[in-house]
């Protein structure tokens, strides 16, 4: 399956430095855009197998507002 993400990013002291826009914790960095490119998708990897590993409880979840 593939999916859709945004790739904002901007030039910090000579680096590439990025983020999935969608997905709050990803970030990388790389030399050149395409380093970068390739950071993003191994940190949105690692991520996400996080994520797959169940906590040692039952874990709840519910809708939450938030006025902003």
């Amino acid at each position: 399956m593939e999916r859709r993400f945004t790739l904002e990013y901007w030039i910090d002291e000579g680096w590439y430095v990025g983020r999935l826009k969608e997905v709050p914790g990803v970030f990388s960095q790389g030399e050149t855009i395409e380093e970068l490119e390739k950071n993003i998708r191994e940190a949105y990897h690692l991520m996400m197998a996080e994520e797959e590993i169940s906590p040692p409880h039952e874990a709840y979840q519910k809708e939450l507002e938030i006025q902003v």
